[in-house]
């Protein structure tokens, strides 16, 4: 099979597409004929090995695991003699999370992956593109808001960053748990942010909303772009600042991130787990009418690299989808 890997840290020239073995499939296992992947922050820091610190679990000098594409979309081939949930010809939707063995990533034609593991039939309607691009940037959206914000139904919640693809999941997945949500984009996101379903929006390059004088229940942080001291000034007495972006800089980010922490208490840096049933309920939310996957741009599995290159810029509207 065909599929991306890389063997040194570096920009995206340092991803390959070559000839790689099957995955092997054992007892408990589905495999998937992938048809589309979405790529994530996740695969272009693991391709830099940044930040540094990481380095200790990703391997020092090279990376120990060689695939990227923590999510996919596909059509089961065949399935392990143990396998009751799943049949050849189901499509599903999942991926392996953060942990980015080869044989089990998207970012290849063949993916394996455990039917009690993050896999989930497709909900109807959806393309294999729009499935691709909902598990990991959806369910960092569902935990971040659920379990570390806490939110509730009337709760004024602000996503900095409403227009990526954390984003564009968190606005609809806030609206959808009763919260009064105001994103913040830039200027040519505006009517995006608007159409999924915040209720205020704020243009970043003409107002900060640090100094506007609102407070929230929650702020959910995705770009890392106003300071510590100046979050604590939006939020309400009892509110909670949740921060899944990464602190700046490849080897003083981990400490940065530390001293938040003690700087707001009330902080929630947080990576989002693989589950199976927090894609459940995503799958609901999708089946219900109360969230759509937004897509910026598809790229073909030849040019995965571009792909990853117009992802680590920033200024992704929505996901960054791969075809198989």
């Amino acid at each position: 099979m065909k599929a991306i890997r890389y063997y040194a840290y570096g920009p995206p020239e340092v991803l390959r597409l070559e000839d790689a073995d099957m995955p092997a499939v054992g007892a408990d296992d589905v495999l998937i004929r992938v048809r589309a992947a979405s790529v994530n922050p996740l695969d272009w820091h693991n391709m830099r090995g940044a930040p540094y610190f990481a380095r200790l679990d990703m391997g020092l000098t090279r990376p120990r695991h060689t695939a990227l594409g923590a999510d996919l979309a596909g059509v089961v081939e065949s399935v392990g003699s143990g396998v009751t949930a799943f049949r050849p010809g189901d499509e599903v939707y999942g991926g392996c999370g953060l942990d980015l063995v080869p044989g089990t990533t998207g970012l290849a034609e063949y993916a394996r992956l455990r039917q009690d593991g993050m896999l989930r039939t497709m909900p109807a309607g959806l393309t294999f593109e729009q499935a691709a691009a909902v598990p990991v940037a959806a369910l960092t959206a569902l935990q971040g808001l659920r379990d570390r914000g806490r939110i509730r139904s009337g709760h004024r919640v602000l996503v900095n960053g409403a227009a990526g693809g954390v984003g564009t999941f968190a606005v609809q997945i806030a609206k959808a748990m009763g919260a009064e949500v105001t994103g913040v984009c830039g200027t040519g996101n505006v009517e995006l942010v608007r159409s999924i379903g915040a209720d205020h929006v704020v243009d970043y390059t003409k107002e900060d909303y640090t100094r506007a004088g609102k407070r929230y229940d929650v702020v959910f942080d995705l770009v890392a772009n106003r300071g510590v001291l100046a979050n604590r000034r939006v939020l309400a007495p009892k509110g909670v600042f949740v921060e899944c972006a990464p602190s700046k800089g490849r080897w003083i980010g981990p400490v940065l991130g530390m001293v938040k922490v003690m700087v707001m208490p009330r902080m929630g840096f947080f990576l989002s787990r693989t589950s199976a049933d927090d894609l459940a309920v995503v799958s609901g939310l999708i089946e219900s009418g109360k969230v759509t996957p937004v897509i910026d741009r598809t790229y073909p599995l030849e040019e995965t690299a571009e792909a990853v290159r117009y992802l680590e810029r920033g200024h992704a509207r929505g996901k960054v989808v791969v075809t198989v």
